[in-house]
């Protein structure tokens, strides 16, 4: 039987036999993703927590080696913060001195050490990680830093404009803008893969960012703000061991025989990280709290291929549940939300005819760092709201759907 999502771990001894679990409830709910289970114990442990399903979810030998099968780093692990401290604090005697202008100093050493005085082109997307990168740059190296921003054809309704007017204007960097539209959606031509989709885009990127640094005095080096769980989604030079889930178009979407060298200051960061390092940098709330936005843009959120019709009616769909999402005041209590274009199409009636048009999905969900989520109970008459503009205001969709699945089992993005 396999185990998705939450469940209650009751401790085996009634007065807690693990130090993992000093002052924690004989039992409490954990969040469980995984189909195997252990059934025979290795020499010297003894059994200390089990669920319904899992005889031995958690196990230990009396010597501060500890085995467990569910997820304590996870939002949906209520006292999982408890048990990650004892671990650290009680079982390894560790110190909690990580503070973010610790990570600013390092980071900024760290750069000025990689790049010396080479020249850094940095792709910026207008999200919070890119900007944090850029941010981490300006102060390190200066002028040695131009900032390249891709249209790359595929991103939400006005964001293009947004993107120029907040990073050249708002924050003095030194910004270039290059319309690519045409060159990716020729690269997507056909493709309905995601993973290839994923891998194109990446691949396409390079070359754009390659072609512009050919023009800025020999630039060695491109900086990207690329995250912890990137890496772990994706496989990696370090990290062979666990599943591919979805290939990161900046992680494993890398061309080989690419010629910039990579800068990624944030690589082993978590997104609630990053945003308390963009805070200790100044830079806007609203930018540091940005809800996440996929490199590959819409096209993750196109199922099927991808084509200007289909991005033109997902631009307005999305822009409806957005507005929707801030009249209702959820934007800034919400991890993400967005509109999906599925490539199913349903029998509709509108005006007294017959419609065949596409299926939108709604998706909102709440996290603290991307690795685990659940789906947002938004209210109905939200949803009813959304559903009514987009059936009305988007041509060629007559049919609205909300997507109830947390992850695992699924996840954030549809592709």
């Amino acid at each position: 039987k396999q185990e998705y999502g939450y469940s209650v771990l009751h401790q085996d001894s009634p007065e807690g036999g693990s130090a993992l679990f000093n002052d924690l409830p004989p039992s409490f709910q954990v969040w469980m993703s995984h189909g195997d289970r252990v059934e025979s114990l290795p020499e010297g442990f003894t059994g200390t927590a089990y669920t319904e399903n899992s005889p031995l979810a958690a196990i230990g030998n009396g010597d501060n080696m500890f085995g467990i099968q569910f997820h304590p780093e996870v939002n949906h692990t209520p006292l999982g913060q408890d048990i990650l401290n004892n671990f650290l604090f009680d079982s390894c005697g560790c110190k909690a001195d990580w503070i973010p202008s610790n990570v600013v100093h390092d980071s900024i050493k760290n750069i000025r050490e990689q790049v010396g005085t080479g020249k850094v082109i940095c792709a910026l997307s207008g999200g919070v990680d890119s900007a944090v990168t850029a941010g981490l740059l300006h102060q390190a190296i200066g002028d040695q830093l131009t900032c390249i921003f891709v249209n790359n054809g595929l991103l939400r309704k006005e964001e293009a404009e947004r993107v120029q007017t907040t990073f050249k204007r708002g924050l003095g960097l030194n910004l270039t803008y290059v319309d690519a539209t045409d060159r990716f959606l020729n690269r997507l031509e056909g493709v309905t893969d995601p993973e290839i989709k994923r891998k194109a885009i990446g691949e396409e990127f390079i070359r754009v960012f390659e072609e512009a640094a050919l023009g800025l005095d020999d630039a060695e080096f491109l900086a990207q703000g690329t995250l912890y769980p990137d890496v772990i989604e994706s496989e990696a030079p370090e990290n062979r061991t666990s599943a591919r889930i979805k290939t990161h178009h900046n992680v494993g979407g890398l061309p080989e025989n690419m010629k910039l060298k990579l800068v990624e200051p944030l690589r082993y960061l978590f997104k609630d990280e990053v945003r308390e390092v963009g805070l200790a940098l100044g830079l806007p709330n609203d930018m540091v709290y940005r809800q996440p936005f996929p490199g590959p843009g819409l096209a993750i959120r196109i199922i099927g291929e991808v084509t200007s019709e289909k991005l033109d009616m997902l631009r307005q769909c999305d822009w409806i549940v957005i507005d929707e999402i801030k009249a209702a005041n959820l934007y800034d209590q919400i991890w993400q939300s967005f509109a999906v274009l599925s490539n199913s199409r349903t029998v509709g009636v509108q005006g007294d005819f017959r419609t065949y048009g596409y299926v939108c999905a709604i998706r909102a969900v709440s996290s603290e760092d991307a690795m685990t989520a659940d789906w947002v109970r938004l209210p109905y008459e939200v949803l009813a709201r959304m559903s009514n503009r987009i059936v009305n205001e988007v041509p060629g969709v007559n049919r609205v759907v909300y997507d109830i699945t947390s992850k695992p089992p699924g996840t954030i993005e549809w592709e």
